[in-house]
């Protein structure tokens, strides 16, 4: 990586999305109001909590657009671009060329958290996201650690005892 050899990448699942129609899985399903709600809750306490991304990428589906819209109007990322490898299926790995700073992937499961998997070398599925959950992982000197693995609910649900 050109600079050092710090980075971190941030896995953003997108929000809920209106149901599937006769099971076929369709590109232009938009968040539901409440998952629009809630997706805008994780991405202000993302940024409540100091976490801000170089860039953003994300997939193209509706619901993958609307969760990264969400992140930008949050301020967790200066801009978005859109990124085919990111739909469903699609070839993330290609989208790893070496960086530094804080690059943020706003996709589709399983495709995240076996990505996430792939780097840290772990089992496949072992790291499941919940819709507009996040994993947050960082390489230093050529390894990568899992920092992060959050659900929506411990990032904006009150757990006060």
């Amino acid at each position: 990586m050109p600079g050092s050899s710090l980075a971190d990448l941030v896995l953003l699942r997108h929000g809920i999305a209106e149901p599937r129609q006769a099971g076929q899985d369709h590109p232009e399903r938009p968040l539901t109001a409440a998952g629009r709600q809630r997706t805008q809750r994780v991405m202000e306490a993302l940024v409540q909590r100091g976490l801000r991304l170089d860039r953003l990428l994300s997939s193209p589906y509706l619901r993958a657009l609307q969760t990264a819209e969400l992140a930008l109007e949050a301020g967790l990322a200066p801009e978005l671009a859109v990124d085919e490898c990111l739909q469903p299926g699609g070839a993330l790995e290609t989208l790893l060329t070496p960086w530094d700073g804080y690059l943020g992937l706003v996709g589709h499961e399983p495709d995240l958290g076996d990505l996430a998997c792939a780097l840290l070398k772990c089992a496949p599925g072992a790291l499941v996201l919940k819709k507009a959950g996040v994993i947050q992982l960082r390489r230093s000197a050529g390894q990568w650690q899992l920092q992060a693995l959050l659900r929506p609910a411990l990032l904006i649900d009150d757990l006060s005892c």
